[in-house]
């Protein structure tokens, strides 16, 4: 059997096309009066929340064992859906009954791939209505479209780079399965997801700008933050893709010691397959209890900045939401991350703390674009202030000239 059988992709590019016909329709019955740009942006929030739910479904995908289930690509055993595949997964079921192809499992992973696909014609119909309302607010002279401001919505290139990344993610979810759920693939995976996620969630926000008057530490700190976001998010897909959860079943101690042994060699060993070590041994407890570890003292952390900065957001009322708001994230996190240890990592705490990182990111992200739009608007004031400056001073250094 082949890994990348191309012959069903005409079939599963139709089948996604036909997924992606519902809601463009639905929304082109709601907004059948509204001009393009009220389109565009109501288009980009439902691929927004459409990117949302597809992340949960990935992550569903991965947490029930399902990611193999068709153990080919695009297809499953070469054929566009489970129905056309079902003696190859009986006969690998009845070799392996234990093993990662069932029919659930076939169908859990081809859902997952037929969502995906539904999800990057939505990008191209997004991409292509961004620049056609980029050349007619151009055509029509558009002073704010021509001066590239966020307040004529994001520039088509945003919604270009998004589709690129669509692609760049299609492409490692081929290699999660040609390679065999190779750790750093499965992660980075995961990371484009969120990714995109922050992507659609600020070009959101550029067609209704609501810019925040943050000071400069203020914003340095939410970059930190997200920073932080991220390297925690890593941490926790590599807990997960390392089957790592249950290294230490006691909270808050691990194995019944606060420091118990750790193998820190083997565990951020990057280029190496599952459950084993860059030299193809089996991968040591030792380096599980280490992953799981790292991750509990990156949740620390995390946990503390985002107080910090929570507490900083609620002194003032334009930001007072979002300081509820992540905070609200910081508990749920905390409580269902606490759940998967305690709770011998059940799924629904499992599912419950990927929707938290996830919030997370889109938190952040709008947090971010709408600091990011009050520095334009504070530069913007002040460029003139400057100017009329400069114009009185303008007698007085001749004067000094003279």
């Amino acid at each position: 059997m082949s890994l990348v059988d191309l012959s069903p992709l005409l079939r599963l590019a139709l089948l996604g096309l036909v997924l992606a016909l519902a809601p463009l329709a639905w929304l082109w019955v709601r907004h059948r009066g509204a001009d393009a740009s009220k389109r565009l942006r109501a288009l980009t929030l439902l691929t927004l929340f459409l990117t949302f739910d597809l992340i949960l479904v990935g992550a569903y995908t991965r947490l029930s064992d399902s990611g193999l289930g068709c153990p080919d690509w695009p297809g499953c055993y070469g054929a566009a859906s489970p129905l056309g595949a079902r003696d190859h997964i009986a006969a690998a079921q009845s070799a392996l009954p234990s093993g990662p192809v069932t029919h659930r499992k076939a169908w859990v992973e081809m859902l997952h791939r037929y969502f995906g696909m539904g999800l990057g014609v939505l990008m191209i119909v997004m991409t292509a209505l961004a620049w056609l309302e980029h050349g007619c607010s151009v055509a029509a002279r558009d002073p704010a479209a021509k001066a590239g401001r966020m307040s004529a919505g994001p520039s088509p290139w945003w919604a270009t780079a998004t589709l690129l990344a669509v692609c760049v993610q299609g492409a490692f979810g081929a290699l999660t399965v040609t390679m065999r759920l190779y750790p750093a693939i499965v992660t980075l995976h995961l990371l484009l997801g969120l990714g995109l996620l922050a992507l659609l969630a600020a070009q959101a926000e550029a067609f209704a700008p609501k810019p925040l008057g943050l000071s400069r530490r203020m914003r340095a700190a939410l970059g930190l933050l997200a920073l932080l976001a991220v390297l925690q998010i890593a941490l926790g897909g590599w807990v997960s893709t390392n089957y790592a959860v249950l290294a230490c079943r006691d909270f808050p101690q691990c194995q019944g010691s606060w420091w118990p042994p750790m193998d820190f060699e083997h565990a951020f060993t990057i280029r190496r397959e599952l459950g084993q070590t860059a030299h193809g041994g089996f991968l040591p407890f030792a380096a599980l209890t280490a992953i799981h570890m790292v991750h509990r003292l990156g949740a620390l952390l995390l946990l503390t900045a985002l107080g910090l900065v929570a507490w900083q957001l609620h002194k003032q009322a334009a930001t007072r939401r979002f300081a509820l708001g992540l905070l609200a994230i910081a508990f749920a996190q905390l409580a269902s991350g606490v759940s998967n240890v305690v709770l011998g990592w059940p799924l629904a705490a499992a599912l419950a703390h990927t929707a938290g990182a996830a919030l997370l990111v889109w938190l952040l992200a709008t947090l971010l674009t709408r600091a990011w739009l009050g520095r334009r608007v504070d530069r913007a004031a002040t460029l003139p202030r400057e100017a009329g400056d400069a114009a009185r001073a303008t007698p007085h250094a001749a004067e000094v000239m003279r």
